[in-house]
Protein backbone atom coordinates (compact mmCIF):
# COMPACT_ATOMS: atom_id res chain seq x y z
CA UNK A 1 0.00 0.00 0.00
CA UNK A 2 0.97 3.09 -0.60
CA UNK A 3 1.52 5.50 2.67
CA UNK A 4 1.56 8.89 1.18
CA UNK A 5 -1.84 8.83 -0.31
CA UNK A 6 -3.53 5.94 2.50
CA UNK A 7 -3.88 6.47 6.09
CA UNK A 8 -3.20 3.67 8.22
CA UNK A 9 -3.13 2.31 11.70
CA UNK A 10 -0.27 -0.30 11.45
CA UNK A 11 2.47 1.41 13.33
CA UNK A 12 5.04 -0.82 11.17
CA UNK A 13 3.85 0.79 8.11
CA UNK A 14 3.08 4.58 9.71
CA UNK A 15 6.98 4.26 10.61
CA UNK A 16 7.72 2.87 7.58
CA UNK A 17 11.71 4.67 6.85
CA UNK A 18 10.62 4.29 3.10
CA UNK A 19 8.77 7.32 3.14
CA UNK A 20 12.03 8.80 3.66
CA UNK A 21 12.88 8.47 0.02
CA UNK A 22 16.20 10.28 -0.08
CA UNK A 23 17.01 9.12 3.20
CA UNK A 24 18.59 10.91 6.28
CA UNK A 25 20.88 13.08 4.36
CA UNK A 26 17.97 14.50 2.52
CA UNK A 27 15.94 17.36 4.45
CA UNK A 28 13.00 16.89 5.32
CA UNK A 29 11.81 20.32 4.43
CA UNK A 30 13.68 22.97 2.36
CA UNK A 31 12.78 26.90 2.25
CA UNK A 32 14.50 28.93 -0.24
CA UNK A 33 14.01 32.38 -0.88
CA UNK A 34 10.30 32.93 1.14
CA UNK A 35 9.00 36.50 0.59
CA UNK A 36 6.08 37.69 2.00
CA UNK A 37 4.94 41.59 1.66
CA UNK A 38 1.78 43.24 3.18
CA UNK A 39 0.97 46.18 0.66
CA UNK A 40 -0.76 49.09 2.62
CA UNK A 41 -0.99 51.37 0.04
CA UNK A 42 -0.97 51.74 -3.77
CA UNK A 43 -0.41 54.50 -5.51
CA UNK A 44 -2.42 55.92 -8.46
CA UNK A 45 -1.31 53.27 -10.87
CA UNK A 46 -2.32 50.25 -8.77
CA UNK A 47 1.59 49.81 -8.05
CA UNK A 48 2.43 49.44 -4.15
CA UNK A 49 3.89 52.46 -2.70
CA UNK A 50 4.35 51.00 1.02
CA UNK A 51 4.41 47.60 1.92
CA UNK A 52 5.68 45.17 5.43
CA UNK A 53 8.27 43.04 5.13
CA UNK A 54 6.68 40.39 6.79
CA UNK A 55 9.20 37.55 5.62
CA UNK A 56 12.13 38.74 2.86
CA UNK A 57 14.08 36.37 1.87
CA UNK A 58 14.61 33.56 3.77
CA UNK A 59 16.46 29.94 3.86
CA UNK A 60 16.51 27.28 5.69
CA UNK A 61 16.52 23.20 6.43
CA UNK A 62 14.39 20.84 8.56
CA UNK A 63 16.17 18.05 9.20
CA UNK A 64 14.70 14.29 9.42
CA UNK A 65 14.13 13.57 12.98
CA UNK A 66 15.24 17.23 14.79
CA UNK A 67 13.33 19.65 16.18
CA UNK A 68 14.63 23.26 14.66
CA UNK A 69 13.77 26.26 17.26
CA UNK A 70 12.97 29.33 15.38
CA UNK A 71 13.00 32.89 18.05
CA UNK A 72 13.28 36.65 17.76
CA UNK A 73 11.02 39.69 19.05
CA UNK A 74 7.26 40.22 18.21
CA UNK A 75 7.15 41.21 14.73
CA UNK A 76 10.65 39.47 13.50
CA UNK A 77 8.00 36.97 11.08
CA UNK A 78 8.19 34.15 13.00
CA UNK A 79 4.49 32.76 12.57
CA UNK A 80 3.96 34.47 9.38
CA UNK A 81 7.05 32.07 8.39
CA UNK A 82 4.90 29.05 9.55
CA UNK A 83 1.96 30.50 8.23
CA UNK A 84 3.31 30.27 4.47
CA UNK A 85 4.93 26.60 5.10
CA UNK A 86 1.34 26.00 5.36
CA UNK A 87 -0.02 27.67 2.58
CA UNK A 88 -2.41 29.44 5.09
CA UNK A 89 -0.64 32.65 3.33
CA UNK A 90 -0.06 32.63 0.05
CA UNK A 91 4.14 33.29 -0.48
CA UNK A 92 4.92 36.37 -3.04
CA UNK A 93 8.29 34.55 -3.47
CA UNK A 94 10.27 31.19 -3.01
CA UNK A 95 10.51 27.67 -2.59
CA UNK A 96 8.75 24.66 -0.70
CA UNK A 97 10.23 21.30 -0.55
CA UNK A 98 8.87 18.27 1.23
CA UNK A 99 11.32 15.67 1.00
CA UNK A 100 12.73 16.36 -2.10
CA UNK A 101 9.26 17.74 -3.80
CA UNK A 102 8.32 20.88 -4.65
CA UNK A 103 5.10 21.84 -2.91
CA UNK A 104 2.57 23.15 -5.12
CA UNK A 105 2.89 23.91 -9.14
CA UNK A 106 2.53 21.49 -12.13
CA UNK A 107 4.11 17.85 -10.97
CA UNK A 108 4.74 18.62 -7.60
CA UNK A 109 3.27 17.59 -4.43
CA UNK A 110 -0.39 19.02 -4.26
CA UNK A 111 -1.71 21.20 -0.88
CA UNK A 112 -4.09 18.33 0.33
CA UNK A 113 -1.12 15.80 0.60
CA UNK A 114 1.35 18.32 2.16
CA UNK A 115 -1.07 18.92 4.67
CA UNK A 116 -1.17 15.69 5.20
CA UNK A 117 2.51 15.13 6.23
CA UNK A 118 2.62 18.77 7.72
CA UNK A 119 0.45 19.55 10.68
CA UNK A 120 0.61 22.86 12.37
CA UNK A 121 -0.50 23.61 16.67
CA UNK A 122 -1.50 27.00 16.88
CA UNK A 123 -1.22 29.16 19.92
CA UNK A 124 -5.12 29.74 20.86
CA UNK A 125 -5.90 26.69 21.78
CA UNK A 126 -9.29 27.68 22.33
CA UNK A 127 -10.22 29.50 18.58
CA UNK A 128 -7.93 26.61 17.35
CA UNK A 129 -10.90 24.32 18.06
CA UNK A 130 -15.00 24.58 16.42
CA UNK A 131 -17.01 24.96 19.52
CA UNK A 132 -19.85 23.17 17.92
CA UNK A 133 -18.07 20.01 17.60
CA UNK A 134 -16.88 17.66 20.46
CA UNK A 135 -13.44 16.66 21.18
CA UNK A 136 -13.44 13.29 19.72
CA UNK A 137 -15.61 14.59 16.29
CA UNK A 138 -12.55 17.44 15.93
CA UNK A 139 -9.61 14.77 15.77
CA UNK A 140 -11.40 12.22 13.91
CA UNK A 141 -12.65 15.04 11.40
CA UNK A 142 -8.88 14.94 9.64
CA UNK A 143 -8.69 11.25 8.91
CA UNK A 144 -12.32 10.96 7.73
CA UNK A 145 -12.10 14.31 5.20
CA UNK A 146 -8.34 12.01 3.83
CA UNK A 147 -10.36 9.01 3.13
CA UNK A 148 -10.64 7.17 6.59
CA UNK A 149 -14.16 5.32 7.41
CA UNK A 150 -15.97 6.80 9.91
CA UNK A 151 -15.84 4.14 12.36
CA UNK A 152 -11.90 4.09 11.95
CA UNK A 153 -11.50 7.76 12.15
CA UNK A 154 -13.59 7.48 15.95
CA UNK A 155 -10.83 4.49 17.05
CA UNK A 156 -8.06 6.42 16.23
CA UNK A 157 -8.94 9.93 17.91
CA UNK A 158 -9.92 7.43 21.11
CA UNK A 159 -6.68 6.22 20.75
CA UNK A 160 -5.16 9.49 20.44
CA UNK A 161 -6.73 10.82 23.27
CA UNK A 162 -5.06 8.07 25.73
CA UNK A 163 -1.84 9.05 23.64
CA UNK A 164 -1.76 12.78 25.27
CA UNK A 165 -3.15 11.48 28.63
CA UNK A 166 -7.06 12.90 28.32
CA UNK A 167 -8.73 9.80 29.23
CA UNK A 168 -11.83 9.14 26.09
CA UNK A 169 -14.46 8.06 28.21
CA UNK A 170 -14.01 10.87 30.24
CA UNK A 171 -12.82 13.25 27.08
CA UNK A 172 -14.17 11.97 24.03
CA UNK A 173 -17.57 13.50 24.14
CA UNK A 174 -16.57 17.50 25.56
CA UNK A 175 -16.61 20.20 24.08
CA UNK A 176 -13.83 23.02 24.07
CA UNK A 177 -15.60 24.66 26.40
CA UNK A 178 -15.42 22.23 28.92
CA UNK A 179 -11.68 22.00 28.84
CA UNK A 180 -9.02 23.56 30.52
CA UNK A 181 -6.21 25.06 28.25
CA UNK A 182 -3.55 22.63 29.00
CA UNK A 183 -6.39 19.95 28.14
CA UNK A 184 -7.48 21.87 25.19
CA UNK A 185 -4.07 22.20 23.71
CA UNK A 186 -3.34 18.46 24.47
CA UNK A 187 -6.64 17.82 21.87
CA UNK A 188 -4.79 20.03 19.55
CA UNK A 189 -1.70 17.60 19.58
CA UNK A 190 -3.89 14.74 19.04
CA UNK A 191 -6.11 16.01 16.23
CA UNK A 192 -2.90 17.14 14.55
CA UNK A 193 -1.20 13.30 14.80
CA UNK A 194 -4.31 12.12 13.65
CA UNK A 195 -3.68 12.65 10.18
CA UNK A 196 0.16 10.40 10.87
CA UNK A 197 1.97 13.64 9.50
CA UNK A 198 6.02 13.23 9.70
CA UNK A 199 6.45 16.90 10.60
CA UNK A 200 4.53 18.78 13.04
CA UNK A 201 5.02 22.99 13.33
CA UNK A 202 4.41 23.81 16.64
CA UNK A 203 3.49 28.07 16.65
CA UNK A 204 3.88 29.17 20.34
CA UNK A 205 2.10 26.06 21.49
CA UNK A 206 3.39 26.45 25.10
CA UNK A 207 3.01 30.14 25.60
CA UNK A 208 -0.21 30.69 26.67
CA UNK A 209 0.00 27.78 29.76
CA UNK A 210 0.84 27.84 33.35
CA UNK A 211 4.59 26.73 33.70
CA UNK A 212 3.30 23.04 35.20
CA UNK A 213 1.42 22.78 32.56
CA UNK A 214 3.68 23.88 30.02
CA UNK A 215 6.33 21.71 31.36
CA UNK A 216 3.83 18.48 30.86
CA UNK A 217 2.71 19.45 26.97
CA UNK A 218 6.63 19.77 26.53
CA UNK A 219 7.72 16.33 28.22
CA UNK A 220 4.28 14.89 25.61
CA UNK A 221 5.80 16.34 22.89
CA UNK A 222 8.93 15.29 23.49
CA UNK A 223 7.26 11.38 24.33
CA UNK A 224 5.46 11.98 21.19
CA UNK A 225 8.45 12.87 18.83
CA UNK A 226 9.95 9.53 19.80
CA UNK A 227 7.06 7.15 19.73
CA UNK A 228 5.79 8.80 15.99
CA UNK A 229 9.58 9.59 14.73
CA UNK A 230 8.25 13.08 14.13
CA UNK A 231 10.09 16.03 12.97
CA UNK A 232 9.70 19.57 14.76
CA UNK A 233 9.40 23.25 13.37
CA UNK A 234 8.99 24.71 17.55
CA UNK A 235 8.16 28.82 17.35
CA UNK A 236 8.59 30.56 20.80
CA UNK A 237 9.67 33.76 22.52
CA UNK A 238 11.33 31.52 25.41
CA UNK A 239 14.33 30.88 25.05
CA UNK A 240 14.52 28.54 27.65
CA UNK A 241 12.22 26.15 26.59
CA UNK A 242 13.78 26.48 23.05
CA UNK A 243 17.05 25.35 24.67
CA UNK A 244 15.09 22.61 26.41
CA UNK A 245 13.27 20.64 23.06
CA UNK A 246 15.51 22.21 20.36
CA UNK A 247 18.76 20.66 18.50
CA UNK A 248 19.37 23.53 16.22
CA UNK A 249 18.38 27.46 16.76
CA UNK A 250 17.29 30.04 14.15
CA UNK A 251 17.30 33.46 15.36
CA UNK A 252 14.98 36.09 13.16
CA UNK A 253 15.01 39.78 12.83
CA UNK A 254 12.77 41.55 10.95
CA UNK A 255 12.01 39.15 8.74
CA UNK A 256 15.47 37.96 7.76
CA UNK A 257 17.81 35.11 9.20
CA UNK A 258 19.95 36.45 11.79
CA UNK A 259 22.11 33.35 12.53
CA UNK A 260 21.43 29.63 12.77
CA UNK A 261 23.11 27.15 15.02
CA UNK A 262 23.12 23.74 16.85
CA UNK A 263 21.62 24.82 20.30
CA UNK A 264 24.01 24.60 22.73
CA UNK A 265 27.20 26.09 20.43
CA UNK A 266 24.47 29.08 19.75
CA UNK A 267 23.71 29.31 23.50
CA UNK A 268 26.97 29.52 24.45
CA UNK A 269 28.89 31.73 21.92
CA UNK A 270 26.44 33.88 20.11
CA UNK A 271 27.79 35.37 16.78
CA UNK A 272 25.26 37.99 16.35
CA UNK A 273 25.11 41.26 18.39
CA UNK A 274 21.24 40.72 18.91
CA UNK A 275 21.17 36.96 19.59
CA UNK A 276 23.73 37.91 22.88
CA UNK A 277 21.47 41.02 23.75
CA UNK A 278 18.46 37.95 23.93
CA UNK A 279 20.44 35.79 25.65
CA UNK A 280 21.59 38.59 28.49
CA UNK A 281 17.53 38.88 28.74
CA UNK A 282 17.08 35.61 29.73
CA UNK A 283 16.03 36.03 32.94
CA UNK A 284 18.01 33.99 35.47
CA UNK A 285 17.41 32.09 38.90
CA UNK A 286 20.86 33.22 40.82
CA UNK A 287 20.91 35.78 42.47
CA UNK A 288 24.25 37.17 41.63
CA UNK A 289 23.82 37.34 37.94
CA UNK A 290 21.65 40.89 37.63
CA UNK A 291 21.27 42.56 34.55
CA UNK A 292 22.76 46.40 35.58
CA UNK A 293 22.10 47.84 31.71
CA UNK A 294 19.72 47.03 29.39
CA UNK A 295 21.25 44.23 27.19
CA UNK A 296 18.88 46.41 23.79
CA UNK A 297 18.58 49.67 23.26
CA UNK A 298 16.41 51.52 20.76
CA UNK A 299 13.15 50.04 19.54
CA UNK A 300 13.23 47.65 15.74
CA UNK A 301 13.30 50.11 12.49
CA UNK A 302 9.97 50.43 10.68
CA UNK A 303 8.75 47.51 8.83
CA UNK A 304 7.43 49.55 6.16
CA UNK A 305 10.87 51.61 5.83
CA UNK A 306 13.69 49.88 6.42
CA UNK A 307 17.31 51.28 6.67
CA UNK A 308 19.80 50.43 4.03
CA UNK A 309 22.24 47.97 4.54
CA UNK A 310 21.95 45.49 8.01
CA UNK A 311 18.67 46.21 9.46
CA UNK A 312 20.28 45.92 12.75
CA UNK A 313 22.52 48.84 12.24
CA UNK A 314 19.89 51.01 14.52
CA UNK A 315 20.29 49.38 17.58
CA UNK A 316 23.94 47.11 17.22
CA UNK A 317 26.85 48.29 19.74
CA UNK A 318 29.26 47.22 17.08
CA UNK A 319 27.94 48.87 13.90
CA UNK A 320 30.60 50.33 11.33
CA UNK A 321 30.66 52.04 8.14
CA UNK A 322 30.17 49.14 6.23
CA UNK A 323 27.12 47.86 7.76
CA UNK A 324 25.29 51.06 6.97
CA UNK A 325 25.86 49.98 3.10
CA UNK A 326 25.73 46.49 2.42
CA UNK A 327 23.33 44.10 3.72
CA UNK A 328 25.10 41.20 5.51
CA UNK A 329 24.16 37.27 4.19
CA UNK A 330 24.54 34.10 6.47
CA UNK A 331 27.53 33.38 6.67
CA UNK A 332 29.22 30.10 7.94
CA UNK A 333 31.67 29.94 11.42
CA UNK A 334 34.55 27.09 11.90
CA UNK A 335 32.71 23.80 10.75
CA UNK A 336 29.90 25.70 8.76
CA UNK A 337 27.38 24.79 11.53
CA UNK A 338 26.64 27.60 12.28
CA UNK A 339 26.26 30.77 10.72
CA UNK A 340 25.44 34.64 11.15
CA UNK A 341 24.40 37.53 9.34
CA UNK A 342 26.98 39.75 10.82
CA UNK A 343 30.06 41.43 9.19
CA UNK A 344 31.88 41.50 12.77
CA UNK A 345 30.16 37.43 13.56
CA UNK A 346 34.03 35.98 14.62
CA UNK A 347 34.68 39.07 16.34
CA UNK A 348 31.21 38.51 18.50
CA UNK A 349 31.54 35.24 19.11
CA UNK A 350 34.26 35.91 21.18
CA UNK A 351 33.16 38.87 23.38
CA UNK A 352 31.81 38.73 26.60
CA UNK A 353 28.68 40.30 27.29
CA UNK A 354 30.74 42.99 29.89
CA UNK A 355 32.47 43.84 26.67
CA UNK A 356 29.42 44.36 24.42
CA UNK A 357 27.73 46.35 27.38
CA UNK A 358 31.43 48.87 27.06
CA UNK A 359 30.85 48.53 23.02
CA UNK A 360 27.14 49.95 23.66
CA UNK A 361 27.95 52.25 25.88
CA UNK A 362 30.56 53.75 23.01
CA UNK A 363 29.12 53.48 20.18
CA UNK A 364 27.38 56.65 19.05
Amino acid sequence: MNTANHLTDDPAVRLDPTRDRGGKAQPLLSVRGLRKHFILKRDGWGKPASRVHAVDGVDFDVHKGETLGIVGESGCGKSTTARLLMHLLAPDAGEVIFDGDPVGGLGGLSLREMRRQMQMVFQNSYSSLNPRMSVEESIAFGPQVHGLGRRESRQRARRLLDQVGLSPALFANRYPHELSGGQRQRVNIARALALEPRLLILDEAVSALDKSVEAQVLNLLVDLKREYGLTYLFISHDLNVVRYISDRVMVMYLGKVAEMGDTEALYRAPAHPYTRALMSAMPSMDPNRRTERAPLVGDPPNPIDLPPGCRFCPRCPLVVDECHRREPDLMALGDGAHSAACLRAAEVSGLDDASLATSQEESP
